[in-house]
């Protein structure tokens, strides 16, 4: 016990460091991305961090698979290299032994990622589904910030001087539309906005009150003036969609085992896979761990992460696969499982096979000497 205390802290600590960093680098990425959409004003700057909050768990889950096998590397590679390995193994500790262990911290870390994955991912990725397209159906006149030009999506720009909390009632509000095929423009201002519904049909209108409106071609001095004590112009539902993946991501684990489609029966193995590749990984980590002292620790950092990427890798393009259809078998993702599970156990039992190779080759020659000696 205390030999496995001793691997388990060496292990996750080597995990935990690892995964901070690889947390921080995709929230970094993910929070600018939110940001941009903020400044956009696609998005209220409000709701960024509990956006991020809700996407956590569906991060972790793609993470930790990869930190606990960058971490068996780092934490066994330094063992090798200063000879601690050596000493476990002189005092009794088999191959045996140390893949018993790496398998219950692996068994362990994968009853996570599986409670990430089957359940606290997709309520994550729901919640944030729902805050995403609540965002998205708002109007552009929803968005507007007090004292900022904002440009609509017709090209035109808007204006508000003071914007209530709720952002329906605007003050001192500014409108210009893009010219026509005559280059007329259209001005509109308003001492006051409303954005109201219409009951009957459903439908958004801006209620512009107490303003005028101006019609003309810049340069020229005709112009069209109109005032007018109130005036409605509707507002366009938003065309934001979901994408398909989303939409599968965001369901429950029940609701993907009672649907019939390829798109959640590929997105129910995919959660069921996670756990699975934690333990494969684990056990690719335990043989791609083992160098020499003067090697150093990272010789067999790159191509142990290349067949990682190799790995994850082929499990999209087998999910890919499965949502298209187009797959060979349904159960084509656990066939990946299986390919990388075999050649980690070939991987684990290779410097075995070897040995007794080694000695058929040193019997003749240790024959020969022999003989010479005698003579």
């Amino acid at each position: 016990m205390i030999i496995f205390r001793y691997l388990a802290k060496e292990v996750l600590t080597s995990m935990a460091a690892v995964c901070s960093v690889l947390l921080l680098i995709i929230l970094s990425g993910r929070f600018v991305r939110y940001l941009a959409e903020a400044a956009a004003g696609k998005l209220e700057a409000s709701v960024l961090f509990t956006l991020m909050g809700f996407r956590l768990p569906s991060y972790l889950e793609l993470i930790i698979p990869l930190a606990l096998f960058i971490g068996i590397l780092l934490a066994y590679g330094r063992l090798y290299v200063d000879s601690e390995m050596t000493v476990l193994k002189a005092c009794g500790m088999s191959e045996r032994q140390l893949v018993a262990y790496t398998v219950v911290i692996a068994l362990s870390v994968a009853c996570l990622v599986g409670f990430f994955s089957l359940y606290l991912g997709p309520v994550g990725a729901k919640a944030s589904s729902v805050l995403i397209e609540e965002q998205r159906s708002r109007t552009e006149f929803e968005t507007l910030k007090p004292a900022y030009f904002h440009r609509l999506s017709g090209g035109g720009v808007s204006y508000a001087e003071q914007v209530s909390e709720d952002k329906k009632r605007l003050q001192n509000v500014f409108l210009a539309s893009p010219g026509d095929q005559e280059r007329r423009v259209s001005l509109m201002t308003a001492k006051t906005g409303e954005t109201i519904v219409d009951q009957l049909s459903g439908r958004r209108y801006l209620v512009l009150s107490d303003g005028y409106q101006y019609h003309g071609t810049p340069g020229q001095s005709n112009y069209e003036v109109v005032s007018f004590r109130s005036y409605a112009q509707f507002l366009p539902d938003s065309d934001y969609q979901a994408k398909q993946r989303d939409i599968i991501d965001a369901m429950s684990t029940r609701e993907l085992w009672e649907a019939n489609t390829l798109q959640a029966s590929s997105a129910l193995q995919w959660r069921l896979s996670m756990p699975a590749l934690v333990m494969i990984v684990a056990l690719l980590a335990v043989p791609l761990s083992r160098t020499q002292p003067r090697r150093g620790r990272y010789a067999k950092m790159i191509p142990a992460i290349l067949l990682y990427v190799i790995y994850l890798v082929a499990c999209n393009a087998a999910r890919g696969l499965l949502d298209e259809g187009k797959a060979p078998t349904p159960w084509l993702l656990w066939v990946v499982h299986l390919g990388f599970l075999n050649l980690a156990l070939v991987m684990l039992v290779w410097p075995a096979l070897r040995l007794p190779r080694r000695k058929q080759a040193k019997g003749p020659s240790a024959t020969v000497s022999e003989g010479k000696t005698h003579a």
